[in-house]
């Protein structure tokens, strides 16, 4: 459903998300209204493969640094690669398996965040 369409049924109080896969959709996404958006595949994940290729960190940068809301960085997230997705200047990253198979959440958070001695 559109960003702007979920706007008209809901309002401005709904904070409003649009999963894209490229320029063009996350730029129509952030005219439609959007207050963030995923993005990705960023990396090989075999959840995103009907989705193309990865579209990889420069395609990310790219977004983040043509749109103006917050850009969330999808797709084959792993935490040795997580910082490579903050470093492109995303506002965050998602992930299933990642978050999902952790021992320790709190610790895995820390470490992407960087509030940990062990980086990565």
């Amino acid at each position: 459903m559109p960003a702007d369409a979920v706007r008209r049924a809901f309002g401005e109080s709904l904070l409003v998300g649009a999963s894209t896969h490229n320029l063009e959709e996350a730029s129509a996404a952030e005219e439609a209204g959007a207050d963030f958006i995923v993005f990705g595949p960023v990396f090989e994940t075999e959840s995103k493969k009907a989705y193309g290729p990865p579209v990889g960190l420069a395609a990310l940068r790219e977004v983040v640094e043509r749109l103006t809301i917050p850009v969330i960085a999808l797709g084959g997230i792993k935490l040795g690669n997580s910082h490579d997705a903050l470093e492109t200047g995303a506002a965050g990253v998602a992930a299933i398996s990642m978050f999902v198979e952790a021992r320790d959440l709190c610790g895995l958070v820390g470490r992407i965040k960087g509030t940990t001695d062990e980086h990565r």
